[in-house]
């Protein structure tokens, strides 16, 4: 199995499509499609929601089934226009149905390796304004990170909503999850740390999960930019 995270601009409507009725496609084994939005940005603005900027993460059954969707599907040679990462299934942490029958564990990493973090929740609404108090000085973390060459978030309402980051290194993602600092960020590296203990408290999630993944390649570009993935080849 092959998965993939996409990124594109289209025209607000198709965004807004495949959010209602995600795709289906020989070989597509779960598409998330969801609208961008940037990490820490106030609660009321346009960048909260980009319903003209398309995020999708997917599995597939293997790299042809990827080929013919991006080939042949409406909203494929709309990503195909974009941006995109191919990923190597690293390990799980948590539950989320739809990604549930992956192992907790398929292969060890190198802490020196890049690495790719994938997280969705299917949120409780009653507790959406306790999880945007503690989630957005997270997000800021994350986005500021030294570590980091995107960072980024995304939200299908009413309950879904995800984060995709990609590390120099495994070793700077597990730093800022267990809130060690890198000593070139700013503010308290603790904020996730604290984040998770407060969930533990009263979660915020019907579901949540954390994904970690090996890059295999990345295709296209996004904001004018290339190589955003270290190391990783390109197509």
């Amino acid at each position: 199995m092959l998965h993939s995270f996409h990124l594109a601009r289209v025209p607000a409507a198709a965004t807004a499509r495949a959010m209602a009725r995600r795709p289906v496609a020989p070989g597509l084994r779960l598409a998330e499609p969801m609208a961008q939005m940037r990490l820490g940005a106030p609660v009321v603005s346009p960048d909260r929601m980009q319903l003209s900027r398309i995020a999708m993460f997917a599995a597939w059954d293997d790299e042809a089934a990827l080929e013919r969707f991006l080939e042949r599907e409406p909203l494929g040679r709309r990503l195909a226009g974009g941006w995109h990462v191919r990923l190597e299934f690293v390990r799980r942490w948590g539950f989320v149905t739809e990604v549930g029958d992956l192992p907790e564990v398929a292969s060890r990493s190198d802490p020196d390796e890049p690495a790719v973090a994938f997280t969705l929740a299917r949120m409780r609404l009653p507790e959406v304004p306790r999880f945007l108090h503690w989630g957005r000085p997270v997000e800021r973390l994350v986005r500021d990170h030294p570590g980091t060459t995107l960072a980024l978030a995304a939200a299908r309402p009413p309950r879904s909503i995800a984060t995709f980051s990609i590390w120099r290194t495994a070793r700077d993602m597990t730093g800022m999850v267990f809130g060690r600092s890198s000593g070139e960020q700013t503010g308290d590296p603790r904020r996730h740390a604290d984040a998770m203990a407060e969930r533990e408290r009263r979660d915020f999630h019907h579901e949540f999960t954390t994904l970690r993944f090996r890059p295999l390649s990345e295709h296209g570009s996004w904001e004018g930019r290339t190589a955003i993935v270290p190391g990783a080849a390109g197509g």
